[in-house]
């Protein structure tokens, strides 16, 4: 959770009166963030193991009396004074919730964006203009660590979204958002202070060895590398920042600033016109006109020909629902439709009205970027509600909680199948198509699996079906090691299958988890008998017996396994059989031509067999897709059916 550090005597003046420790620790947990510590600049670098000071530096520390918050990560209109501060108040209903509304300019500023540039590096920006600002030096070092908030938080370290703020005065419209060669762009930063003009190779260069931009030196790696890195400029080609590092001098804020040009850079365009609401919406209150914005036209240009427009600050508003019933189930009181409008109100999700009797509709202002689901909508009327006046009753149904059955099966073949000298290995459950189907020998059904819509990079395109892959994989990266006595490693986890039939919710999600064991086994030789005895190990532990054309089919091949069968702890009913696998099975194209089986179960209830799944050599074709050098043993069983 992102903690926020305010000072005690600035937050009760902006929350209109005084309170003890107790009670705002008290106001804290009813909203739903937490007084996490009471302390001072003096106590705080008296307890620091890493800073060092004199007792000269520590006797000049304020004694000021700070409070740190924290909130919840979702909450980005939390992460400064002015923002929890007004959260609070209305809260507490001494405030109503502020609309935020666009100026009409006679001049509207534009930022051109030259897409043909840009889109190798950072694509995307978003733009805003707050006229008339009046900053203390408290407003004007709160508008600055909110920067930093996001940054942290967010923006991920500046490497989705970097904030550039500007002095308007100092600078001319219309601006462009550009990529250039690094040896083409010319400024003074604005830090070290008093720095010469640089151009951005050198001054990358300076950020990651000087020490006193160290804070600076983890942001060069998001561009340097880059043939272009992004420029924001003015009319007149003034560089104005270099994103997402630093900005320009020329265009810094201070006290005396009275407008200000705000430029979110991005590579996710969503998450900046988040930023850039809360940016707006947090420091519009200081504005001649509160709570108003200037928006800018941003235009993409490839080559001189506009491929796209919109106007910025977004400032969305939005409608959701949630029904009532729903609402109170989850929470665990009674609520009348009418309490919960009034509710919504405490946590600026007002106006609420009712579509019918069961349906409530709230307004999502642009603050709130949490508010996703319903279930947001009943976490915030539960927090309005108060969680102290929420009763405590005792549950009308007496449960004692075990393990689910199938995880405790895992849990005791895991033990027994380390006993058996095989290495657990823990592997990504996404995987490339080619992984998952065509390396493995089979055809490409990429309807029986989970498709990711935007996957980070080829590896991850599907859910695995299989456990193989990773098997495999881990095979190909232990290549360095002795194989002279075999490598033993085995997985134990779900695959995911499309599947259209089984509803477990409301919504049909359209996929299963099916938990499974697969093993393998590499060495000088295939070890086709030791997968084959592990299968027999396992079928053994889950208490199910060999069936009557397996026993006959070992003892034909000089087997005693008939023997000792009337020594077997076996379930009535429950027995499998050991089969050729079948010509026509999907796993086919995975096994070495007749060294392949399948493993079908029969138990009580089931009229048909049950395929547990397939074992056998693997082909070579299959080895040298996953570039490994030995033959090698697999087996696959699905769990689920044995218990």
């Amino acid at each position: 959770m992102p903690t926020v550090a305010l000072k005690r005597d600035e937050l009760f003046h902006h929350l209109q009166r005084t309170y003890t420790d107790f009670e705002f620790d008290e106001l804290c947990f009813e909203f739903g963030v937490e007084l996490d510590e009471v302390t001072s600049e003096r106590e705080e670098a008296l307890k620091s193991a890493t800073a060092k000071l004199s007792k000269e530096k520590i006797a000049s520390l304020s004694e000021e009396v700070i409070y740190k918050i924290d909130v919840p990560a979702n909450r980005y209109d939390l992460l400064c004074m002015e923002g929890l501060t007004r959260a609070l108040l209305i809260f507490l209903e001494k405030l109503d919730a502020p609309t935020y509304a666009f100026t009409e300019p006679e001049h509207k500023e534009t930022c051109t964006v030259r897409i043909d540039h840009t889109s190798t590096i950072r694509p995307f920006v978003v733009c805003a203009i707050l006229r008339d600002v009046t900053f203390a030096q408290e407003s004007y070092a709160s508008f600055l660590d909110l920067q930093d908030q996001l940054h942290r938080n967010l923006c991920r370290q500046r490497s989705l979204v970097a904030i550039g703020t500007h002095d308007l005065d100092s600078v001319r419209g219309p601006f462009t958002y550009d990529a250039r060669p690094p040896c083409a762009i010319n400024f003074v930063p604005l830090k070290p202070e008093g720095a010469p003009s640089y151009n951005a190779a050198d001054l990358l260069q300076l950020y990651e060895t000087d020490a006193e931009c160290k804070s600076l030196k983890p942001y060069v790696p998001l561009i340097k590398d880059s043939p272009l890195y992004p420029v924001v400029l003015d009319a007149n080609d003034t560089v104005m920042s270099l994103p997402p590092i630093i900005n320009g001098d020329r265009s810094k804020i201070t006290l005396d600033t009275k407008h200000v040009f705000i430029e979110c850079t991005a590579t996710d365009l969503t998450k900046a016109n988040i930023v850039l609401d809360t940016m707006v919406t947090m420091f519009s209150q200081y504005c001649a006109s509160p709570y108003t914005v200037e928006p800018v036209h941003v235009i993409y240009k490839n080559a001189d020909v506009i491929t796209n427009s919109y106007t910025t600050p977004a400032l969305s508003t939005r409608k959701e629902t949630a029904k009532v019933d729903f609402v109170n189930s989850l929470i665990g009181i009674e609520l009348e439709p009418h309490q919960m409008l009034t509710l919504c109100n405490k946590i600026q999700l007002g106006p609420a009205s009712l579509l019918d009797a069961n349906t409530l509709q709230v307004t999502v202002p642009p603050t709130r970027s949490d508010i996703l689901h319903p279930v947001d909508i009943a976490e915030d009327i539960a927090i309005a509600y108060g969680y102290n006046n929420i009763v405590k009753r005792v549950p009308q149904t007496c449960t004692v909680g075990k393990e689910q059955p199938l995880n405790l099966l895992t849990d005791l073949l895991r033990d027994e199948i380390g006993r058996a000298g095989y290495t657990e290995v823990l592997t990504h459950g996404l995987c490339s198509v080619h992984d998952n189907f065509t390396a493995l020998g089979r055809a490409v059904k990429q309807e029986s699996a989970v498709s990711l819509s935007n996957p980070a990079n080829v590896e991850y395109e599907v859910v695995r079906t299989t456990l193989l892959p990773g098997l495999l994989k881990t095979l190909q990266h232990n290549r360095s090691a002795s194989f002279t006595s075999g490598m033993k490693y085995f997985e134990i986890s779900d695959v995911v299958l499309a599947d259209n039939k089984h509803a477990i919710t409301e919504t049909i999600v359209g996929a299963k988890n099916v938990r499974r064991v697969s093993a393998v086994y590499a060495g000088p030789t295939s070890g086709f008998e030791i997968v084959h005895g592990l299968v027999d190990r396992i079928m053994t532990l889950t208490e199910v017996a060999p069936g009557g054309d397996y026993i006959k089919a070992t003892q034909g091949a000089g087997g005693s396994m008939g023997e000792e069968e009337q020594f077997r702890v076996s379930r009535d009913g429950w027995t499998y059989e050991v089969k050729a696998l079948d010509e026509d099975a999907e796993e086919i194209g995975t096994y070495f031509p007749g060294r392949a089986a399948m493993v079908t179960l029969r138990k009580p209830g089931v009229e048909e067999e049950i395929v547990l799944g397939t074992f056998g050599i693997l082909h070579p074709n299959v080895l040298k897709n996953f570039d490994v050098s030995y033959p090698a043993s697999v087996m696959e069983l699905d769990l689920a059916p044995l218990l």
